[in-house]
C-alpha cells in the first residue's frame, strides 16, 4: 500500500533538456537567411571566408574564429547550440558553413573516427538545412 501512495507522488518523468535546447538552436539557426552561393561561389582564397569555418577532427570538431584563427573544440552532438550561439553577423552569406577535415589520421580507429565526426556534423547541417561547402584538406 504504502509503494503505491510512494508511486502516485513521484514527479512524472520531464522531457529532456536536450532535445529542447537543440529544439530552439535549430530555431535559432532557421531564422538566418537561406544561404546565397552568389556570395562565396567564386572565393579561391578561404581566408577571406567570412561564415562559420569547421574542421572535421578525431577529437571532435574545431569552430574556428576567422577572426583570430582560434579554435574551440566542440562535440559533434553539440554543433548545433555551438552555431546557434554565434551571432547573426557570423553568417553574412546565409546558412552554409566551409568544413575541412584533417588528414593527420594515421591509424585505423582515428580514421573511423574522422568519419564518424564527418557523418555527425554532415547530419546535423543537413537537419538544420546548413548548406556545405566542403573545403580539400591541406
Amino acid at each position: 500500500m504504502s509503494l503505491a501512495l510512494l508511486a502516485s507522488c513521484a514527479k512524472p518523468p520531464r522531457a529532456p533538456e536536450d532535445a529542447a535546447t537543440a529544439a530552439s538552436a535549430e530555431a535559432r539557426i532557421q531564422q538566418i537567411p537561406p544561404a546565397d552561393p552568389q556570395k562565396y561561389a567564386g572565393m579561391r582564397d578561404m581566408k577571406a571566408w567570412r561564415n562559420p569555418y569547421l574542421i572535421v577532427r578525431v577529437d571532435g570538431v574545431g569552430l574556428l574564429d576567422v577572426s583570430n584563427n582560434e579554435q574551440q573544440i566542440v562535440d559533434p552532438d553539440k554543433l548545433s547550440e555551438a552555431l546557434a550561439r554565434l551571432p547573426a553577423s557570423a553568417w553574412p552569406y546565409g546558412r552554409v558553413v566551409a568544413i575541412q577535415e584533417i588528414s593527420a589520421a594515421s591509424s585505423e580507429e582515428d580514421k573511423a573516427k574522422l568519419r564518424k565526426n564527418r557523418a555527425l556534423v554532415a547530419g546535423a547541417l543537413e537537419s538544420m538545412q546548413v548548406d556545405i561547402n566542403w573545403v580539400p584538406s591541406a
